[in-house]
């Protein structure tokens, strides 16, 4: 079977996408530029073969290396970290492609400061003469929003703010002008969702995520932030907390901004009981926060933490590879293609008294699909026209840090960069009739990505786990807030030969029982048919891109068309 569709894909991809063409004559429409048909036979035959080169042993061996214990998990700034990079970095230098980092380097270095604060075993909250006291781990996750050795709050009310949100666009702020400095905000987790014209309805936008709730409390001079937690709020149980925010957490060395002394995750039953402590009930608050004439709930509770700081100053960095382009004209535009590399490291054993932390879809499956990629492209006979950067970046699981940093120090203008091709995770149960683009209807892109997965057979499909804010919680959105286009390619849910619900059931399962848990491990059942499907629209959407004579846009009116507006006009403005 796999065979089978690989064929009939790659001898019927037309021609026109990976010569360069027009963003008017993209794959799947009707019209092409006029080419000869030697032109046309020569292209395709060198592509159609260079993208043999995408096979399940090589990616195999790539996922079974990278998460091998020996790695330790590739936690940011450890041995392992340091041990993945000098493996990745070999692999491209292996791969023929050239050093894209600092001073002629495979690296570009970037500091992190790792912070781990001794999280009391117990937190207890007073309202008039009662008490209420939770349990660290059963109940609730803390850690310190300051770089500090020590992060305290005295004495703090507990406001509930509703989503915590500032939108003018959509007419919403849930704050209402009110003096929250010095106060503590419980907030709800997720964005309003039941209206397609609101914050995108069920697709859950930037608004709806942690760290735009952090952020957005600290702007507001607050002290703390509690995060009512709930499965299908955040899209994971609450385990996943548990063991994403204990021990050490990485973040890039603190600037002026704003930040809170503790934020906090709790469990809703915690949440129910503590919102009781003040008569209210905590189904009714939320149904009011629904609201936008909803005000910040003084809930005169009063609490106070304190937690001792330990700082560690390590270093991290994203892994660079080049294939220079081969247009004298467009080789200083780039297409670049993102995998992140780490991933928890080790840290909580789970039942079976396993604490490393191997990532092996998470994101070992990414940077294996990268790499393939890598290797189609440079088994061209000649490179595209427009240079292509293979980014390995690090520090993700942290709050997406590496390409946060390749995004504020890019080694190409914001402006030069043609679009952003992202792998997380990856398809391990076998063919699909659909493949997901997260980020469908934001640009251009849409119509490379559907012409080269019609010539699969395939149906692109936008987010199928929208409510879950898969585009924000990923290193494109890094680059789209620097405004260069981007795509993140996931897998399907439409399993060949298999019942509707059951690729859906799968990912459900491993989001349930293996996210960010030791048990995200290579198994000789992964089937990687489905990755090399998936992997190879990535190597002809790049191509596609690397080759246009125009550069991919924004829609209209997309949240991140200013960005590039403003990135376009400064390279205009310097010619």
């Amino acid at each position: 079977m796999t065979n089978r569709h690989t064929i009939i894909f790659l001898v019927a991809l037309p021609f026109a996408i990976v010569l360069g063409c027009s963003q008017d004559n993209l794959p799947g429409q009707p019209e092409v530029e006029a080419a000869s048909a030697t032109n046309e036979a020569v292209v395709n035959a060198d592509a159609n073969s260079a993208v043999l080169q995408i096979t399940a042993n090589l990616m195999r061996d790539y996922v079974k290396e990278l998460s091998d214990d020996k790695y330790e998990g590739r936690g940011p700034g450890s041995r392992g970290d340091v041990a993945a990079r000098q493996y990745l970095a070999g692999e491209l230098d292996k791969l023929g492609l050239k050093p894209g980092g600092e001073n002629g380097s495979w690296e570009q270095p970037f500091e992190l400061v790792g912070v781990t604060a001794e999280q009391p075993a117990e937190w207890t909250f007073t309202r008039d003469n009662r008490n209420l006291t939770l349990k660290q781990w059963d109940e609730f996750i803390v850690h310190s929003g300051v770089q500090s050795e020590r992060a305290e709050i005295r004495d703090a009310e507990i406001v509930f703010v509703g989503y915590g949100i500032q939108a003018p666009e959509y007419d919403w702020d849930d704050f209402k002008g009110q003096d929250l400095k010095g106060k503590i905000l419980m907030i709800m987790n997720n964005d309003p969702d039941w209206d397609p014209a609101l914050f995108g309805g069920e697709t859950r936008l930037w608004y709806g995520r942690w760290d735009y709730k952090y952020l957005s409390a600290a702007r507001q001079g607050a002290v703390g932030v509690i995060i009512i937690h709930t499965q299908p709020s955040a899209g994971y149980p609450f385990q996943v907390v548990q063991t994403s925010w204990t021990g050490e957490q990485f973040e890039l060395p603190a600037e002026d901004e704003p930040r809170v002394q503790a934020a906090a995750w709790i469990t809703e039953d915690s949440a129910r009981e503590l919102v009781d402590m003040a008569g209210i009930n905590l189904d009714e608050l939320r149904e009011a926060a629904d609201n936008r004439d909803f005000e910040p709930v003084p809930l005169g509770i009063r609490t106070s933490i304190a937690m001792d700081v330990t700082l560690n100053r390590v270093q991290s960095g994203n892994v660079l590879g080049l294939i220079p382009g081969s247009d004298p004209e467009l080789m200083d535009e780039v297409v670049i293609y993102t995998a992140h590399h780490d991933h928890l490291g080790i840290g909580t054993p789970n039942d079976a008294g396993d604490k490393i932390y191997n990532g092996a879809m998470d994101n070992a499956s990414g940077v294996a699909q990268v790499l393939a990629i890598a290797q189609a492209l440079q088994a061209l006979p000649e490179a595209p026209r427009r240079t292509i950067l293979v980014a390995l970046v690090g520090a993700e699981e942290q709050g997406l840090l590496g390409s946060k940093y390749y995004a504020e120090h890019p080694t190409f203008r914001p402006g030069k960069i043609a679009a952003n091709i992202n792998y997380d995770g990856g398809n391990i149960w076998g063919h699909t009739h659909d493949v997901t683009f997260i980020g469908l209807g934001k640009s251009s892109i849409d119509s490379i990505v559907t012409g080269i997965a019609a010539e699969q057979g395939r149906v692109v499909k936008p987010d199928q786990f929208s409510d879950r804010g898969y585009f924000y919680r990923s290193d494109q959105f890094s680059f789209a807030k620097i405004g260069v286009p981007a795509m993140y390619l996931d897998s399907g849910t439409d399993f060949v030969d298999r019942a509707p619900e059951w690729g859906r059931e799968q990912q459900d399962h491993y989001t349930d029982v293996n996210y960010h848990q030791p048990t995200d491990e290579y198994d000789d059942s992964w089937n990687f048919d489905g990755m090399i499907s998936d992997a190879s629209i990535g190597f002809w959407a790049g191509l596609a891109i690397a080759n246009a004579d125009e550069m991919p846009k924004w829609q209209e009116g997309d949240e991140f068309e200013a960005a590039r507006i403003r990135s376009l006009e400064e390279i205009r403005n310097e010619q």
